[in-house]
């Protein structure tokens, strides 16, 4: 912003420049950041902040997130895992079996759509609107270990 437009121009020859003469405008009166927060802020902190002190839980050490990783896949790419020749071939009598876990996936997760084909999916873990939109188009989910 140009100078000619800042506020500060009209406080020109007033003392004070709106800061007062008795309270004094000085740097960082109350601290810096959230400084004061068990002490001179400390209403504040307990009526707008509960809970913003302290410690909840249990300690975890060395937690490494390895062990927790789960592959996931969307319904809606679930098909591509199965050939072709078994896309076409399919019949309500003779459906498919998509097994998941041999395509290195271990949840399955519920985003798109399927197609109103039925199939058998086996999987370790799967969401419950995915679980919805494949028995809502004919199928069936099989858990395995």
């Amino acid at each position: 912003m140009a100078t000619r437009l800042k506020k500060n121009r009209k406080k020109r020859g007033h003392v004070s420049a709106g800061h007062g003469r008795v309270g004094k405008h000085r740097k960082h009166p109350g601290g810096r950041g959230k400084a004061g927060g068990m002490h001179h802020h400390r209403i504040n902190f307990d009526k707008y902040h509960p809970g913003y002190f302290g410690k909840v839980g249990m300690r975890y050490f060395h937690k490494t997130n390895n062990q927790y990783h789960k592959s996931i896949v969307n319904i809606d790419r679930l098909w591509t895992l199965v050939p072709e020749e078994a896309r076409s071939n399919s019949t309500a009598s003779k459906v498919p079996v998509i097994n998941a876990l041999d395509h290195g996936f271990t949840k399955v997760l519920g985003k798109g759509k399927l197609p109103e084909v039925p199939f058998i999916l086996r999987t370790r873990l799967v969401s419950r609107k995915a679980e919805e939109k494949i028995v809502a188009a004919g199928g069936r989910v099989e858990l395995t270990a």
